[in-house]
């Protein structure tokens, strides 16, 4: 890191290190700078520095630099000169608006140059094999390559200014700038993702905002300036999110909007007032909650009538006729009828919101149905006069769904006022803030009302109708979007009716039958039935109370038993619990000491860096008092240079800071009333000759004005004369036009008669062919449904039967296994039981062998003498082989061979000897038998024998 003595010597550095192409390197020298801490206090040449370090920012695309760079400067030059931060800012976001303006100029100019060699051929080679490869277009590429790193880094820089502006009194002006900038940026380029972030980044805005109130330099949003920014910024967000079409993020800034009303309890002007109803209107219309749309129109058309002084008669009536038809789309049944308690109660806070951001006061205590309801609001329209203002076809329309009953003729008189009201619309001349009203788009909805009062009025008359009937009695839908549309009215308990589809039939009942009172009804059959049934078969009585004891008394003392045995356990289970806790409150009482230590640590290095700051505080304290001494001095010696004869300043004496703004007070002071004089003297001779011109010229303008007034007296008799003899003249040629056309009436009739008999043939003709066509079709099905049903029937018959098969199959399977698992089981017992009886006979050997050693070292010890081998008889080898005289060595193969015969003539406890044996295990029995019969010095024996006989 460099050290300049003064920051003009850095700026040149960087201008030398950007002549030699290391912008990279004079970009960290800049920043090194900036971010100094021997650089603190503001200077005219640190502006101009951030000027060439966001054009670097910019030209390196570094977006991380350029927000730790402007943080730095707002820290320097916040209490001193807000505005130098002011202009740094908006430099950058030009550079960076510019910059992405440059990209995406130069890709359209790279898409439409012509860079082809050959001018027959369509593509190069090239071109073809890199859009395979890559799978893009030109465009694409180009954007992606070009214009896509631009946007990011434009994007990037909205986000670090409206960061580094917030929540900053003296700079709320440029953050709403830059948010209606960035606005505009996601409009341009369709931008939504990045539109819910930056409406994310102004909320969180205002959240801080009003959480932390003590912040320095924080907004006054009481202040009417404050105020009507932030409420620009909101409506420019829901004016730019429902071009957008984002219906959910509009719909959050109207809550924005309205919170923000809340928050400081005023209401903004009546032009604001009127975007904010026109884009809720828009958003309930989309969302499809027509009562809400309905109140909103109404709300908005109230606001129109009182505000707007240029509403022309028109656009009132088209206004007017909005409102009664979105009151008319809401449907007349109450769609919450079968919901749940829970379902009702989020209903009811749902409404209160949307009633609150509507601006309808409601009563919490009161049902949805008393008062924000549909037949509340066309009451409403009717009482304050809405109904009269708007279209004669709208009046008609509203008293025939509303007031009239004819189940006959309703829809085909509703018919053509829809098709004359869906011609009425268009954009507003005298409400600008209004959308184009359209009032075609409320067509479905009031044809879906006429077909649900054509039913409500026809099961009111008649207890059934023929499909095919009713069917020409409703020309807007077919029977099918009827038949839905009868299901949801029935489902909402507005009408009774069924269908009988095999005879062709609806089956219209009464609501009154279906009641309330049905229920209790068959709740009172019931208990009558239940109060019968004790009399004729009254309950048994009680047994005897010792009785129905003793025999579970053993059964009660054993349950008495296990339930002391599991209290038992419990205590012991809670002793172990509340050593548990023990240790876990020990552990607890720790990690509390060491948060306790941590928290003390962190306060007394908060108090060393508090202590840090003053001191910081304190000599940027003095360093301001130098200047502001230095600014005196400066400022007195150029007040006391102008005046000759005066000494520029003090001689001998001791000069202060306050005696130097003291004396430079005094001066400005008499030269402001030297000024004040002098223009008061001016100001009396400019009256004297203003009074003299205007008594002057009074006599002249009165004569002009009577000169005028004989002037348009005379050409208004001028051009009345004429009007009257051009009237006149068109009376006459009309007259002259009807007689010439009475001639032709007969022949027109006669046409008229002749075209329509001609449709109506026509017509009757098509019926017949139609009724043919749908009978066929019925056929059709009937037999196509006749062979469905035995294909399914013969499908379900295969699948049965290969199910019990596989069944089958499945347990004889199982079966086998069971089988196979009991024949091993017992197999198993089988070896067990022989192992067992293996090792008693080992053991037996073992106590043996260990009672013949304890023989052998109980026999003394003699010298040795050489003896005769006698020839042994055929009884005696045994004995002698095994029983060696004391003293003697025998070798060890003789030994082995003793020990084995031995082992051989003797028989076991059952008197079965060895060689009767099974030979089962061989193997495992001659390794046993050679790991455990190992021989010994002093004759037969075991490995134990051997060790437990060695001398100590």
């Amino acid at each position: 890191m460099a050290n300049f003595a003064k920051p003009e010597n850095a700026l040149k550095r960087a201008e030398e290190l950007i002549n030699v192409g290391q912008k990279q390197d004079a970009l960290q020298s800049l920043h090194d700078l900036i971010t100094s801490k021997r650089y603190r206090a503001w200077q005219k040449p640190l502006e101009k520095i951030m000027f060439k370090y966001v054009e670097l920012c910019v030209d390196l695309r570094k977006g991380r630099f350029a927000k730790d760079g402007l943080i730095q400067y707002r820290i320097i030059c916040q209490q001193v000169n807000v505005s130098s931060l002011e202009e740094v800012i908006k430099h950058f976001m030009h550079l960076s608006t510019e910059k992405a303006e440059q990209a995406r100029t130069q890709a359209q100019a790279l898409e439409e140059a012509l860079d082809v060699d050959d001018l027959e051929a369509d593509k190069r080679p090239e071109d073809l094999m890199l859009s395979y490869v890559s799978g893009e277009k030109g465009k694409d590429r180009s954007d992606r390559e070009v214009v896509t790193p631009w946007f990011k880094f434009l994007w990037e820089t909205y986000r670090t200014v409206l960061e580094i502006l917030r929540n900053n009194s003296k700079l709320e002006a440029l953050y709403a700038m830059t948010a209606h900038r960035a606005f505009q940026f996601c409009k341009q380029y369709k931008r939504t993702t990045e539109f819910r972030r930056l409406c994310e980044i102004i909320r969180n805005h205002l959240a801080n905002l009003n959480k932390y109130r003590d912040q320095r330099d924080r907004p006054d949003l009481s202040a009417p300036e404050s105020l009507q920014l932030y409420l620009d910024t909101r409506f420019e967000q829901l004016k730019i999110a429902t071009e957008l079409e984002l219906w959910q993020e509009a719909f959050r800034s109207v809550e924005d909007i309205h919170g923000l009303m809340c928050m400081v309890k005023k209401t903004p002007k009546p032009s604001l007032m009127v975007v904010y109803y026109a884009k809720l209107t828009e958003i309930f219309w989309i969302s499809a909650s027509h009562l809400n749309h309905a109140y909103a129109w109404f709300k908005l058309f109230s606001l129109q009538k009182s505000f707007n002084k240029n509403l022309s008669q028109k656009d009132l009536q088209l206004i007017a006729s909005s409102v009664v038809l979105a009151a008319l789309s809401v449907p007349p049944y109450d769609q919450t009828r079968a919901a749940s308690h829970l379902e009702l109660e989020n209903e009811k806070e749902r409404n209160l919101r949307m009633a609150n951001l509507i601006g309808f006061n409601l009563d919490t205590k009161l049902d949805r149905g008393d008062v924000l309801s549909r037949s509340a609001l066309l009451s409403e329209l009717v009482s304050k006069g809405v109904l009269s203002c708007a279209t004669q076809e709208v009046k008609d329309l509203y008293h025939l769904l509303e007031h009239e009953f004819l189940p006959l003729n309703l829809a085909v008189k509703m018919q053509p006022l829809l098709t004359k009201i869906s011609k009425f619309g268009g954009k507003l001349a005298s409400a600008s803030s209004v959308p184009e009203v359209q009032l075609s788009q409320y067509a479905p909805s009031l044809e879906k009302l006429g077909t649900l009062r054509l039913l409500q009025q026809v099961s009111r008359v008649y207890q059934s109708m023929k499909i095919e009937h009713l069917s020409r009695m409703i020309p807007f839908y077919d029977f099918s979007v009827v038949e839905k549309i009868y299901v949801d009215a029935v489902k909402h308990n507005f009408i009774a009716m069924k269908v009988d589809h095999m005879k062709g039939v609806m089956i219209f009942g009464s609501l009154g039958l279906e009641s309330d009172g049905l229920r209790d009804h068959l709740a009172n059959f019931s208990e009558s039935l239940n109060k019968t049934r004790a009399m004729v078969y009254p309950p048994p009585k009680k047994a005897s109370r010792l009785g129905e004891i003793l025999p579970s008394l053993a059964e009660t003392v054993d349950k008495e038993h296990k339930r002391l045995l599991a209290r038992k356990s419990i205590i012991e289970k809670r002793k172990e619990e509340q050593e548990r806790q023990l240790l876990e409150m020990e552990r607890e009482e720790e990690s509390r000491r060491l948060k306790l230590q941590k928290i003390t640590e962190e306060a007394e290095q908060k108090r060393l860096a508090s202590e840090y700051e003053q001191r910081k505080t304190q000599r940027m304290q003095k360093e301001i008092e130098e200047r502001e001494f230095l600014e005196a001095q400066a400022l007195l010696l150029e007040a006391r240079s102008r005046k000759k004869g005066k000494k520029p300043i003090l001689e001998g004496e001791k000069v202060t800071k306050q005696t130097l703004l003291d004396l430079a007070m005094n001066e400005q002071m008499k030269e402001r009333e030297d000024r004040e004089k002098k223009l008061n003297k001016l100001s009396k001779t400019m009256d004297h000759l203003e009074r003299a011109k205007r008594e002057e010229s009074a006599p002249l303008i009165e004569a002009a004005y009577q000169q005028r007034l004989v002037e348009e007296r005379v050409l208004h008799e001028r051009e009345q004369q004429l009007e009257i003899e051009l009237s006149q003249q068109r009376h006459e040629g009309d007259v002259k036009e009807k007689n010439r056309l009475v001639r032709m009436l007969d022949n027109k009739t006669i046409f008229q008669e002749r075209v329509m008999h001609r449709r109506q043939a026509e017509f009757e003709r098509r019926r017949v062919e139609r009724e043919e066509q749908i009978s066929r079709m019925i056929q059709a099905r009937k037999l196509e449904r006749e062979a469905m049903r035995k294909k399914i029937f013969h499908v379900r018959s295969e699948e049965e039967r290969l199910r019990k098969l596989h069944e089958e199959e499945e347990a004889r399977k199982l079966e086998e296994a069971e089988r196979r698992k009991r024949e091993e089981a017992e197999r198993k017992a089988k070896l067990d039981e022989i192992l067992e009886k293996q090792r008693q006979r080992e053991r037996e050997l073992e106590e043996k062998a260990e009672r013949q050693k304890r023989e052998m070292l109980s026999r003394p010890l003699v010298e040795p003498r050489p003896v005769e081998p006698a020839v042994p008889t055929p009884a005696a080898p045994i004995a002698v082989t095994t029983a060696p005289a004391p003293g003697r060595y025998v070798p060890r193969h003789r030994r082995q061979e003793a020990a084995a015969a031995q082992v051989a003539a003797e028989p076991d406890r059952r008197g079965i000897r060895p060689d009767d044996r099974p030979a089962l295990s061989s193997d495992r029995w001659r390794s046993d038998r050679s790991d455990e019969r190992k021989p010994s010095p002093f004759g037969v024996g075991s490995k134990s024998t051997w060790s437990s006989s060695r001398p100590r």
